[in-house]
């Protein structure tokens, strides 16, 4: 009876024991559910903090983005209004200097030239047209201004390819008009508003040369055209062609050995023919590996190479250049067609200092230029843009250090 009691009494204190340890392990597990269910919350309330901060940052965002909106479209009208009313005044300056004479300014000297009293078949006698000349040439061989800006601006018409070239002897009133990059044919008109007045180059006189000019690097000086002729297997030639009797008066050699483009934007000009005050110029590239324009004085008689400077300015995106009172103006422009620009200026006789070099930007037209020929008579540029007739009118200044 005995041993039975003691087996009851350990079954009951084991049976006891294990349910005080399971009690434990549930009341444990619970704590653990009750904190995971704690943490839940906590991570559920901070989720919907976060989502409603979201909401909040997308919102604003989305008020952000629409004023953004709002004033790029204000901003866009505004230079839209602008375009046009840039637009409205360059037609009322075109309209206005159309009601006035294509001059620049009227002196003796461009009322000699507009009556054609260095014509040939002037009725005036050889000393009274000997002493004007004297005096014409007195008045510009001393020159020593620079150019301040462009005063105007006057698009005359548009005839011919989008390449081309046209120009006006400082002696005379004629205009030579080239067509293209290259050809043996030249049009002569007798002044500007023939020109201007002329139904495409109907009514002019059509000169045929002895070869094909070759670039748009030609000059008309004095009387006689200087061109650039280019064969393939031959050297790079400078002619002179006589415009009163009609024939060749002189060839040069170019004096490189390459046919290198002068301005990078221009591949068809291997060199170009400039004139202005002070005689007649060069502008050519040594070869392709070469940098920088080159310029050499060349005397417009024999068409000897007189003196050759390095000019320092860059053939890279160098659209044309033209020369005034010895000092040399290269015109820039990119490959996108923008405005173009002079970034660079050389003096023969460095009396141009860089604080005086003008920064002058040409008005945006067309394209780009192909060539620009400047008349020291008239102080004016003749270019030839996209096949347009364009005459910058100019402003002019002393020299600081004359």
């Amino acid at each position: 009876m005995k041993p039975v009691l003691v087996l009851l009494v350990s079954t009951a204190w084991t049976f006891t024991g294990a349910q005080y340890y399971y009690q434990g392990l549930m009341d444990y597990l619970e704590n653990r559910l009750l904190a995971i269910e704690d943490r839940m919350q906590f991570w559920h309330g901070q989720l919907h903090r976060y989502h409603t901060e979201l909401q909040d940052f997308k919102k604003v965002t989305a008020q952000a983005m629409d004023g953004l909106k709002n004033g790029h479209s204000m901003l866009f009208k505004d230079l839209e209004g602008a375009r046009l009313r840039v637009d409205r005044v360059e037609r009322e300056m075109d309209y206005v200097e159309t009601q006035t004479s294509p001059r620049a300014c009227a002196n003796k000297a461009d009322k000699v030239l507009e009556q054609g009293a260095w014509g040939l078949e002037q009725s005036r006698g050889a000393g009274e047209e000997e002493e004007d000349w004297e005096e014409l040439h007195s008045r510009v061989s001393d020159c020593i201004e620079i150019i301040s800006g462009i005063r105007s601006v006057k698009i005359l018409k548009r005839v011919g390819s989008p390449k081309g070239m046209w120009t006006r002897d400082p002696r005379s009133s004629k205009v030579y008009v080239f067509n293209g990059t290259t050809g043996d044919k030249v049009y002569q008109f007798n002044s500007v508003p023939d020109f201007s007045s002329s139904p495409g180059v109907s009514g002019s006189r059509q000169i045929k040369l002895p070869s094909d000019w070759s670039g748009l690097g030609s000059a008309v000086y004095n009387g006689y055209l200087y061109y650039i002729k280019q064969e393939a297997g031959m050297e790079v030639q400078v002619v002179k062609y006589d415009l009163l009797s009609g024939s060749v008066s002189d060839t040069a050699m170019f004096p490189v050995d390459s046919h290198a483009a002068v301005y990078n934007l221009n591949p068809e000009t291997v060199a170009d023919l400039a004139a202005d005050d002070e005689g007649l110029w060069l502008l050519y590239a040594t070869s392709d590996s070469e940098p920088n324009i080159n310029l050499a004085k060349m005397d417009p008689a024999t068409l000897d190479i007189e003196q050759i400077w390095d000019t320092r300015c860059p053939r890279e995106n160098a659209e044309v250049a033209f020369v005034v009172c010895g000092t040399v103006y290269v015109v820039y422009n990119t490959r996108l067609t923008s405005r173009s620009r002079v970034e660079c200026v050389f003096d023969v006789n460095d009396m141009v200092i860089s604080e005086e070099a003008p920064l002058l930007y040409f008005p945006r037209r067309y394209g780009a230029h192909a060539s620009l020929k400047y008349n020291p008579e008239e102080k004016q540029l003749y270019g030839w843009d996209d096949g347009y007739q364009i005459i910058y009118r100019l402003t002019m200044k002393r020299k600081l250090l004359v």
